[in-house]
């Protein structure tokens, strides 16, 4: 083994920035609507959604030791499936960043339009406010650093502990029935939008290359960053639906939680959190994303992965189609989750199939588990799904003049883009 290099990670610092890459402004949303679709039985879906997450960390992880840490996900797709392949699932996850941003924004108007007393048109068009914000961020070079992401990463955590624990006087067992109120499928289509808190497992690839010694500090990070998160994600459903009952079906549980635990002060700190969450977020996404476009040479100046002009106009082309359908009636939040987490789940998709062909022993295993589980997750995705193969079709069957070569981020933009 190398000595380590100056940018070498210890296994508390790699744990954190992993966690830091999974937690994100969903975390905000999901858990009431997950309840809003299936009603505590809401709570199924977590815990096998979390064994599924327990999958791909492996299966990624087995890809960043085997490719090495600089590849992306289409590099992976790429490696057990070929190019074409792997410029779809490139391509897919680039659609996710986009249509996504303005979801994750519109996470962050809703708490803003709660805590003013407003109602869906304000959350709309504070969401759109936050959106313009944040391109005229990025288009002005301003990026999302690590520490920046990390501390609020830490803020979120401290919030959900503060409402978990001091709802937790107001939990009742009547909440949880009926059970399944809206029937037992209710669950593969709570999952479907549950899997947007889950995106982020790709981002241990990267901090390979930066582990003083992989071998040993991979399953400290991982099993640390695994168990954090699942405590993060279990304890706030169950606090939603426990203490919140038929209230549990809320655009802003966090803030819901807060006002039950220390009064009118909470909702004011949900709000704070929710922005800078949501500006801190997408910002990283956006520049992730410019760093993959340019990989996949769709930007002129590969060699300057700042954000590309065509990028700005597809992610404000996506805002205007997306909150003016929710303006417009034409679609829902679920609806418009489902969107991104389905363009994610079909790189999860690709990669996982990948690994069934180029991984070996017990990571093939999980791969192959892990694909089947992706494949029953988007059965329930709806209409959807339909974008997410529209946009894999295109990408595998576009004939570029120069063949792009497999996607890579580099360590900073892909441990900087946190799940949505």
């Amino acid at each position: 083994m190398s000595n380590a290099s100056p940018q070498a990670l210890s296994s508390t610092r790699g744990a954190a920035m992993y966690i830091g890459a999974l937690l994100g402004p969903s975390l905000l949303l999901l858990p009431g609507l997950a309840a809003e679709i299936a009603g505590p039985a809401s709570i199924l879906a977590w815990v096998g959604l979390l064994a599924l997450s327990g999958l791909l960390a492996w299966v990624f992880t087995a890809f960043g030791t085997r490719l090495g840490g600089g590849a992306g996900v289409a590099g992976y797709a790429a490696a057990g499936l070929g190019a074409r392949a792997g410029r779809a699932v490139g391509w897919c996850f680039l659609a996710g960043v986009i249509l996504g941003a303005p979801v994750v924004c519109l996470i962050g108007g809703t708490y803003v339009a709660a805590l003013l007393g407003g109602g869906p048109t304000m959350s709309l068009v504070a969401a759109a406010v936050l959106l313009a914000l944040v391109i005229a961020l990025t288009l002005g070079g301003a990026r999302s650093t690590t520490a920046v992401q990390l501390g609020l990463v830490a803020i979120l955590v401290v919030l959900v502990a503060v409402a978990v624990i001091g709802s937790a006087p107001a939990a009742r067992a009547a909440n949880w029935t009926p059970f399944a109120p809206h029937g037992w499928a209710s669950i593969g289509l709570a999952g479907s939008v549950l899997m947007l808190s889950f995106v982020g497992w790709e981002a241990i690839a990267p901090l390979v290359g930066r582990l003083r010694n992989p071998r040993t500090q991979l399953p400290r990070v991982i099993g640390v960053a695994f168990a954090v998160t699942a405590v993060i994600y279990l304890a706030l459903s169950t606090a939603t639906i426990s203490a919140l009952g038929a209230r549990a079906a809320s655009s802003v549980p966090l803030a819901d939680l807060l006002r039950v635990a220390v009064g009118a002060a909470g909702p004011v700190a949900a709000t704070i959190a929710a922005v800078a969450l949501t500006l801190a977020a997408t910002n990283a996404y956006l520049s992730g994303a410019a760093a993959l476009a340019a990989e996949l040479r769709m930007s002129r100046r590969a060699a300057d992965p700042g954000p590309a002009w065509w990028l700005q106009l597809a992610i404000i082309g996506a805002g205007v189609l997306l909150l003016g359908g929710a303006a417009a009636g034409v679609v829902n939040t679920a609806q418009l989750v489902a969107i991104p987490t389905t363009l994610f789940l079909t790189v999860y998709l690709g990669c996982t199939a990948a690994g069934v062909r180029v991984l070996s022993g017990p990571a093939r295993i999980a791969a192959a588990v892990a694909c089947s589980a992706v494949l029953g997750v988007l059965a329930f995705s709806g209409w959807a799904l339909l974008i997410a193969m529209l946009t894999a079709l295109g990408a595998y069957t576009w004939r570029p003049e120069v063949t792009p070569r497999p996607a890579t981020a580099s360590n900073d933009s892909a441990v900087d883009a946190p799940t949505p």
